[in-house]
């Protein structure tokens, strides 16, 4: 959706509270991408009207922009923003970054003039100037793009003149701008003062006021230099007496941009706050909390109606899909590749409209665990057996580390009813990989586990997987047949596979084509809503992902143990090579079993009973 019809809906109760944004740049590492995106995913929570990523050009880092925007948009599902500037930029560089982000979804540019050359030479670019390049956007693309422009309160470091620079202002807008958003500040009079020149000027776009917070005193008045902004003495007065203090400094800067932020809504001027991250989500967290933006801002209709158990894709190749197997829940970035080049989406049913096949995992086998080895051994250590790893696993569950191998995300209330038996399980040598409990007509709104239009009702079937010793298979499946059997129906469905078959190896699902829907979800006025399903093909495509995750982790783990470079002492080198060989055990003595408990009414956990039996 567009910046503007973003900001038109959230305002049009003048009532409403204000919104926010938040501007994110390009890292320089492959770990400092995926450190990023984890950061976008969890303060997507807070509910930004969008983001917008900074354009880096030359190089990877101008295709990274680009390849952001679309794992923004696809699969953190955020509305993101893109910079583009079109300083020494060719003609062609700009328009395949244009395409890529009308394929992505993206509405919104910034359009920038961006940095001239160092040297003080002429840009070599096809433009000059950002008036340029919105003339060049709404000449190929019409109307698609909602196109945001730059605004300096200040003046501009390079023009003296500051009725010039409005004149410029006016002049992008003339060519085709949306909105402003603006160089950071600390003089709000000024600012509400230069809306005001603005609005005499005939500027007439949103203005959206750039927002720097404050975390430490020097890189504070490093920026404002940089950037040419005064600060005010009272800043000064307040930061200057405990600037050897990070802590107290981020906590008096934080009431400082406060009472900038509500003296710029309180002047009526703006109802929109851009947040300049610096990819740090602290400051900016504890700004919003002073505004009590957090707690008080709330969904609009649009944003709940497009909710679900998973987060809903901006890419309009996937604007119909509206299920998903269970498998991917924790890993929706190897669920978006390897679905990316589906041409159709499951409508609901599955069976008849499935796209022919799951992406191969060799295109994204090096990067199958989104960390680097360095992490990796970080995060999850050297577990040698069944009850370290089981451990690892319950720090997880305890949100004391944030992700596994197998999951991208942290742990979520949802685990709360669960999560005594979860600890056992892995506590006993049963492998956890996914879970969900069983509910019962939960409120659409419940803040837990609802999902969808209010005034409805959400419904689970309890739902397990898990890495299984091949010992005791035998045993599970026979208490599953015990239980069955004395309810006169299948309660309990399961499959079983390992990682040499490419079939299942047991089940008791008589017809593979049929889908278990384990979430569901009735409205009023509307059919059934079934956006989280258990079925075969998708059972196997996962099962393949998770021993080559298993294989990956492995082999860092081997890799660490045979390692020379700051020859590693004897202990740790045979705790490494344990460690890898134990993984590997996983992958050859394991089954991956699930199974799903198809009454959804009576309270009982009878899954966690029976392996508790094993």
């Amino acid at each position: 959706m567009k910046i503007t019809d973003k900001l038109a809906q959230a305002h049009k109760d003048d009532k409403a509270a204000a919104s926010f944004s938040f501007e994110f740049f390009t890292p320089k590492t492959s770990q400092g991408v995926q450190n990023l995106y984890d950061r976008m995913d969890r303060m997507y929570h807070l509910n930004p009207l969008f983001i917008d990523i900074t354009w880096n050009a030359g190089g990877r880092l101008s295709t990274l922009t680009s390849e952001m925007v679309h794992t923004t948009s696809t699969v953190l599902g955020l509305e993101t923003c893109m910079h583009l500037t079109c300083t020494n930029m060719p003609l062609q560089l700009i328009d395949d970054a244009l395409q890529k982000a009308y394929l992505s979804g993206c509405q919104n540019i910034l359009a920038l003039r961006g940095d001239p050359p160092l040297d003080g030479s002429e840009s070599t670019g096809d433009f000059k100037y950002a008036k340029d390049l919105i003339r060049h956007i709404r000449a190929k693309f019409g109307n698609h793009f909602c196109i945001g422009v730059a605004g300096y309160p200040e003046g501009h470091p390079e023009e003296p003149d500051h009725a010039k620079t409005l004149s410029y202002l006016k002049q992008k807008q003339d060519e085709g701008a949306d909105f402003v958003v603006t160089q950071l500040f600390y003089d709000v009079d000024n600012f509400i003062d230069w809306c005001a020149r603005c609005r005499g000027a005939g500027i007439t776009l949103p203005i959206i006021p750039g927002i720097m917070p404050i975390s430490n005193y020097n890189a504070f008045l490093r920026r404002a230099k940089w950037n040419n902004v005064a600060v005010p003495q009272s800043f000064i007065d307040r930061l200057a007496p405990i600037k050897e203090d990070d802590s107290r400094v981020r906590e008096e800067g934080c009431l400082l941009m406060a009472e900038l932020c509500q003296t710029l809504l309180d002047s009526k001027h703006v109802n929109h706050l851009h947040f300049y991250t610096m990819n740090l989500e602290k400051s900016t967290t504890m700004l919003l909390d002073s505004l009590h933006l957090v707690s008080n801002q709330t969904k609009q209709d649009y944003e709940c109606e497009n909710s679900k158990p998973w987060r809903k894709s901006l890419n309009p190749s996937r604007e119909l899909e509206n299920v998903r197997p269970i498998f991917w829940k924790n890993r929706k970035f190897s669920y978006i590749q390897r679905t990316n080049n589906w041409d159709e989406f499951p409508n609901g049913r599955w069976g008849d409209s499935r796209s022919p096949a799951f992406g191969s995992l060799d295109m994204f086998e090096h990067n199958i665990i989104r960390h680097s080895p360095t992490k990796i051994l970080q995060l999850w250590d050297r577990p040698t057996n069944s009850h370290e790893l089981g451990e690892l696993i319950v720090r997880y569950l305890n949100n004391e580390i944030h992700c596994l191998p197998w999951s991208d995300t942290q742990a979520t209330e949802e685990i709360d009813t669960i999560k005594p038996d979860l600890v056992q399980l892995n506590m006993n040598g049963v492998i956890t990989i996914n879970s969900q409990p069983k509910i019962n007509g939960v409120k659409s709104t419940d803040h837990v586990f609802g999902w969808g239009p209010t005034n409805g009702y959400v419904y689970q079937k309890q739902y397990l997987e898990f890495l299984l010793p091949k010992t005791k298979l035998a045993k599970l499946v026979s208490q599953i047949t015990a239980v069955n059997e004395e309810n006169g129906y299948d309660t309990l469905n399961y499959f079983v596979t390992d990682a040499e078959s490419n079939k299942l190896s047991e089940t008791n699902v008589t017809d593979l084509s049929d889908v278990n829907a384990v979430t569901w979800g009735c409205f009023p006025g509307r059919e059934i809503a079934q956006p989280t399903i258990v079925e075969k093909v998708s059972f196997l495509a996962w099962k393949d992902e998770l021993y080559l995750i298993l294989k990956k982790w492995s082999n860092v783990l081997l890799a660490s143990s045979s390692d020379e470079e700051g020859e590693p002492d004897e202990a740790n080198r045979l705790r490494d090579l344990k460690s890898s060989n134990f993984i590997q055990s996983l992958i050859k003595d394991y089954v991956l079993v699930n199974i799903v408990d198809n009454d959804y009414i009576q309270p009982s956990d009878t899954i966690f009973h029976i392996l508790k039996n094993l």
